[in-house]
């Protein structure tokens, strides 16, 4: 009986250690199954949700990226929000075509076993690449603007991207952007991100050139924002434009309304206003 408790006791060991090596695999550069930038594009492009301003253009633009389960209302209001002050935005939707929208599945997303942040920047770099073909968008004029898991992913992409490292869902960089995967990019606004150890955006250098903008919940049960407030003090240090705020009596996913069952996260109307006020105090006019 020992014995067999023992045995357990090391395959219990070793499968957490397993969950924790694979969490951590974007660091480490690993990775199943790259493909090609035409391949991705062919993939998530279907699945982008356009918002346009009135007139004809070119418009600013923002991408959108949700958090670990998939997009939702909180990202349509937003782009209905900017478009009204002017701004293009692109909702990139990860998760839909990858067939990573189901509980079961997205739940692992969140875990980091299935598409972490880094996996999952190859999305910005084929979106950034396509922005070219659209004469009513200014590629020049591109904001990145991530919620939970999507800003992981934003800062995993600006953290490679100033590396010159290449996402490792792909073979190669988009022919568009090869020569500067930063070209057109202003800023970023990152509500409530994962800056934990699994993000490679929390420890590597980021572009200091850009401007952040970091809306962050005290006491985060999800993504502890003592980790994102390091990185903002970081990119302080090296006189980037950063701008924090940091709403109490709130919880992670405040501008969510869909919640799971049973889920500690509460939808908070005025934060939720603030937010998209202080998001588009950023952006400025168009």
């Amino acid at each position: 009986m020992k014995r067999w408790l023992v045995g357990g006791a090391i395959v219990l060991v070793l499968i957490a250690a397993a969950l924790a090596a694979n969490g951590f695999r974007g660091r480490l550069g690993w990775t199943a199954n790259p493909q090609t930038p035409q391949e991705i594009a062919a993939l998530i492009a279907p699945a982008m949700r356009w918002t346009l301003p009135e007139g004809e253009g070119p418009h600013p633009v923002a991408l959108l990226l949700s958090g670990c389960d998939g997009p939702r209302t909180n990202l349509d209001r937003l782009a209905v929000e900017l478009a009204e002050a002017g701004w293009a935005s692109v909702l990139v939707d990860s998760h839909g075509p990858r067939g990573l929208d189901e509980a079961q599945l997205w739940r692992l997303v969140c875990a980091g076993q299935l598409l972490n942040g880094t996996e999952r920047a190859a999305d910005i770099a084929v979106t950034l690449a396509g922005l070219r073909d659209r004469p009513e968008i200014d590629s020049t004029r591109v904001v990145l603007i991530g919620v939970s898991h999507g800003g992981w992913t934003t800062l995993d992409y600006l953290a490679m991207a100033r590396a010159g490292t290449l996402p490792p869902l792909l073979t190669k960089w988009p022919e568009e952007i090869a020569a500067d995967p930063l070209a057109g990019i202003r800023g970023t606004v990152l509500y409530y991100p994962y800056c934990g150890p699994a993000s490679l955006g929390a420890s590597a250098p980021l572009p200091s050139e850009l401007s952040y903008r970091f809306l962050l919940v005290e006491g985060d049960a999800i993504a502890g924002e003592r980790s994102c407030l390091t990185v903002a003090g970081r990119l302080l240090a090296e006189k980037a434009d950063v701008a924090v705020t940091l709403y109490k009596g709130v919880t992670h996913g405040f501008d969510v309304r869909e919640k799971s069952f049973l889920s500690p996260l509460e939808f908070d109307p005025v934060t939720t206003d603030a937010a998209i006020t202080a998001t588009l105090e950023f952006l400025g006019p168009p």
